[in-house]
């Protein structure tokens, strides 16, 4: 896995065009250099103030997109004392993709009073055995 820093995780502003009928959102193509390989695309519905937290995959690289509401991604850097946070605020107010390396801890919180949705487009397929998980609390940082 290699020593990964929060600074190593990319944001990228993404084109919305709007058009008749409906905007048309950007997402990732295979020319972006922060394109690796295909491995799943998958989505998470997000409600309002709730967290998931903390994960940090061991192998996969993920690009998060939030294409609908406004989520708060908080990046931590375990090996700091006291741990150093990084956040990122990406959805309607700041269409953007977050590429996030493998090694990062995180957890994220939904922003926008209706739900919102995440979309991650991977590297590799989901495995359990690739990821690691603490606890919301584990992780000394305040949601509210």
């Amino acid at each position: 896995m290699g020593s990964v820093s929060l600074s190593d995780i990319k944001v990228t502003p993404l084109a919305r065009i709007a058009t008749d009928g409906g905007d048309v959102m950007h997402a990732l193509k295979k020319n972006d250099p922060d394109f690796v390989r295909f491995g799943e695309a998958y989505f998470s519905w997000l409600e309002h103030r709730k967290v998931k937290a903390w994960k940090c995959h061991t192998e996969m690289t993920m690009n998060l997109i939030v294409p609908f509401g406004q989520v708060r991604f908080v990046f931590c850097d375990l090996d700091s004392q006291p741990e150093i946070f990084r956040i990122e605020e990406i959805g309607d107010y700041n269409y953007a993709r977050l590429t996030v390396p493998p090694g990062v801890w995180f957890g994220f919180q939904g922003l926008k009073v209706n739900s919102s949705l995440v979309l991650n487009i991977a590297d590799i397929p989901h495995d359990p055995n690739e990821v690691r998980k603490l606890g919301e609390h584990e992780i000394n940082y305040n949601w509210s």
